[in-house]
């Protein structure tokens, strides 16, 4: 099976795609949803976060995991951006979007993203147990979808990854978490 070549940008690389327009680079955006990732952590919930972009910079939504919360096994951060803005905008096409999330995407959550038009994936820390868009798969260059978007990796990656990291090591010693 051939795969569609799609544009990927590593960040460890350092050539990138221009920001959104009005944000000074893609570290900006991340760090509003490493914000909504430090937002789920306190409410126990694993701390990824999210944000998603209009094509001309507009912040449309942004969210942190709430599967536990919610009592939604599909409230991961992702899901609930393009929920929110689809709701926003009055349409589940996003095309052109910009959905930067601080870890790469599982499975249902590239679905979604393929469904909704994303332009542009924006991540930071890799996923090598769950993630589809390098890790465990090359999700976006899979040639049976019918959309595929761009890729840009590694946006403050240690920071992200941190993140999770220093989460789960106090949840294991019995933190709060």
């Amino acid at each position: 099976m051939a795969l569609v070549p799609v544009r990927r940008f590593d960040a460890a690389c350092g050539e990138l795609p221009a920001p959104p327009p009005g944000w000074p680079d893609f570290e900006a955006v991340m760090a509003l949803a490493l914000a909504e990732a430090r937002a789920a952590a306190v409410l126990g919930e694993t701390p990824v976060g999210a944000v998603l972009l209009s094509a001309d910079g507009e912040l449309l939504a942004r969210a942190g995991n709430a599967p536990i919360t919610t009592n939604d096994p599909t409230a991961h951060a992702e899901m609930r951006v393009l929920r929110q803005a689809a709701a926003k905008v009055g349409n589940y096409r996003l095309p052109g979007t910009i959905l930067a999330v601080t870890l790469e995407p599982c499975l249902m959550c590239l679905g979604a993203m393929i469904h909704a038009r994303v332009g542009l994936l924006v991540y930071g820390a890799t996923d090598p147990r769950t993630g589809v868009v390098d890790s465990r798969l090359p999700g976006p260059d899979l040639p049976f979808f019918n959309h595929h978007f761009d890729v840009v990796s590694g946006i403050m990656a240690g920071e992200c990854g941190g993140l999770l990291r220093d989460f789960f090591r106090e949840k294991r010693r019995g933190g709060a978490g």
